[in-house]
């Protein structure tokens, strides 16, 4: 099992706190192994093996746990001697009414309690009523860049001239950790995530949100799939299904996005005006969780590889913790606006810069700002490096393996 350092470092700051940690992420993103790989930390740490409980409510095993009431009475009989007892719950929203379960076990006993869950609606709904203000949210993606490298065991430092290679294989493959414990061909792992992203539709998507419209839902994602990088707006799809003798409704279309962004297939990325600064209520767009969602959804487009690469980027920027944004000055957009305690980054990605005019287009969308944040313009080109007025250039693969940032 690949140690994910970044994460389990980020959940060990609130070990033994009372704070309940809730691990959320797309299905087969990894949470899981992060559970397990926790568990394996606090066995070294000196916990005995029998104040640790591990609960998987995917299996039959545990078939019987599915309210809260046989829940309790399950785990009160476990915990059956003094001292901390460490409870890790995978797949939590399994369980009905599973947040009575969690305070009163906050309530009688001596816990740190550990959950995961691939519904991020159906945590914050219920957290709300129960738990506020006691729980901390740790967000889990899938694999990025380095970690992919990790799993295929590459030292970059003995093969840096493959680099450029691994990151096209990266980028045609996408992250789900399950295609990289093998050598599987290309059209296995598609079919691999398709069935993955088949099980989100249904079961996190369709059945949780009592969808019944299906065929409606499906052009939904795919007009959002073919629109990676681009603005979004409800009425422009609306207009589109018009222009195909198909009406609907836009609030219909915003309910499926906000039960796509719940599934965590799409995540949204407000617009910030930072003239006026302010975010802005409309013209967001939305980045799939694996960009292997979108090949094995719809195919692999040359078209879409610019928005394919922001995706890939949006994604870095929020496994390292930034709240990320699309930037607005005047009349220019500027990809992503990266925040981060008292830190902020300007992005802007490009497929190519293969004419001076697309180099100054690339680099003069940061002129009218004028802060002294660093400013980025990330590319896949490989051979040119020269920086313009103080704006760094990168390749996108050294970008998502920098630590600078």
């Amino acid at each position: 099992m690949i140690n994910r350092d970044l994460y389990i470092k980020n959940i060990e700051r609130f070990s033994n706190s009372n704070l309940i940690k809730i691990i959320t992420g797309i299905r087969r993103c990894g949470k899981s192994s992060v559970l397990q790989l926790l568990r394996e930390q606090f066995l070294l740490n000196g916990v005995a093996s029998e104040h640790i409980i591990y609960i998987n409510f995917e299996s039959l095993k545990y078939s019987n746990l599915k309210t809260s009431q046989s829940l309790y009475e399950f785990l009160s009989k476990q915990i059956n001697s003094d001292g901390r007892y460490y409870i890790l719950l995978d797949e939590i929203q399994e369980v009905t009414k599973w947040e009575k379960c969690i305070n009163s076990l906050m309530v009688d006993y001596n816990v740190d309690l550990y959950l995961t869950g691939s519904n991020s609606h159906l945590l914050s709904s219920e957290l709300a009523t129960y738990i506020a203000g006691r729980y901390v949210e740790i967000p889990i993606y899938t694999l990025s860049f380095k970690e992919f490298l990790d799993f295929k065991n590459i030292d970059l430092d003995k093969t840096n001239s493959q680099k450029f290679d691994l990151f096209y294989q990266y980028l045609r493959q996408g992250g789900f950790p399950i295609i990289h414990i093998s050598e599987y061909s290309e059209d296995t792992i598609y079919k691999i995530v398709y069935d993955i992203y088949s099980s989100i539709i249904l079961r996190d998507t369709i059945q949780r949100y009592n969808i019944r419209e299906v065929e409606l839902l499906e052009r939904v994602i795919k007009f959002a799939l073919d629109n990676i990088g681009n603005t979004f707006s409800g009425k422009n799809i609306a207009d589109y299904f018009k222009s195909q003798n198909r009406k609907t409704d836009i609030n219909t279309i915003y309910n499926y996005m906000y039960a796509l962004e719940g599934a965590f297939i799409f995540y949204r990325v407000p617009r910030y005006d930072i003239k006026g600064r302010e975010i802005l209520k409309t013209q967001e767009k939305f980045y799939l969780s694996d960009i292997s969602l979108l090949y094995a959804t719809i195919g692999y487009k040359d078209s879409l590889i610019s928005g394919v690469l922001e995706n890939l980027v949006f994604l870095e920027l929020k496994r390292r913790g930034y709240q990320v944004y699309v930037g607005k000055i005047y009349d220019n957009e500027i990809d992503f606006i990266a925040e981060k305690l008292n830190s902020k980054m300007y992005i802007q990605v490009a497929y190519k810069l293969e004419s001076q005019k697309t180099v100054e287009r690339e680099f003069s969308v940061f002129k009218n700002i004028q802060d002294n944040f660093p400013k980025y313009v990330v590319t896949m080109d490989e051979f040119w490096r020269e920086d313009i007025g103080g704006i760094r250039h990168f390749h996108i693969a050294d970008f998502l393996l920098s630590d600078e940032f």
